[in-house]
């Protein structure tokens, strides 16, 4: 598949340090183009803070103007990539890997929310998608190089999958959350 990605800066990466701007980006890459009044009613959010976050957002790259919708008094917003990569700050960057760990809060914040609500829908889902989904994990003892490989070669089979016809019978949106990390409690415990 040919996905449009950003990999931002620290200085961009400050903008998506806070969940209602992933969560925002995440809506406009899902479901398309929307107005700040119709993000912050999906949301529960008033118009105006949702406004400025798509504002700070747009600011940094990741949405934009969708000049093709709306008149004089509706803007409305689209995602400007599909998806967002990031990259692990250089050692010694105390303010990147400050505003990287902010923004990997956010992220799990919003991983989260969605893993909870996926769960709690699993019951009404039809048996085929329950079948195609899973809460797996595995425990590996590898050396960082071989996680790294490792995580790699995962990120290459789902860039590779074939997206199918979306108008096609059965088709849905099929989300895939990866994560990967050393076991918590064992090397940063003494730090």
């Amino acid at each position: 598949m040919d996905i449009t990605s950003i990999t931002p800066t620290p200085a961009m990466l400050k903008a998506l340090t806070h969940p209602v701007r992933v969560r925002l980006l995440g809506l406009l890459r899902a479901e398309g183009p929307a107005t700040a009044t119709t993000l912050a009613t999906r949301l529960g959010l008033n118009t105006g803070a949702t406004s400025y976050h798509l504002r700070q957002l747009a600011q940094h790259g990741f949405v934009e103007d969708d000049h093709e919708r709306g008149n004089g008094r509706d803007r409305w917003w689209r995602a400007a990539h599909q998806a967002t990569r990031t990259e692990t700050p250089p050692p010694g960057d105390r303010e990147a890997e400050e505003t990287f760990d902010a923004y990997a809060q956010a992220v799990a914040v919003v991983m989260t929310e969605q893993l909870q609500r996926a769960v709690e829908e699993r019951p009404v889902l039809p048996e085929e998608w329950r079948r195609a989904s899973t809460l797996s994990d595995w425990g590996l003892r590898l050396t960082a190089k071989r996680a790294r490989a490792l995580l790699e070669a995962m990120v290459t089979v789902i860039e590779e999958t074939e997206e199918d016809d979306a108008d096609g019978e059965g088709v849905e949106d099929f989300v895939v959350q990866l994560t990967a990390f050393p076991r918590p409690g064992r090397l940063g415990a003494g730090q």
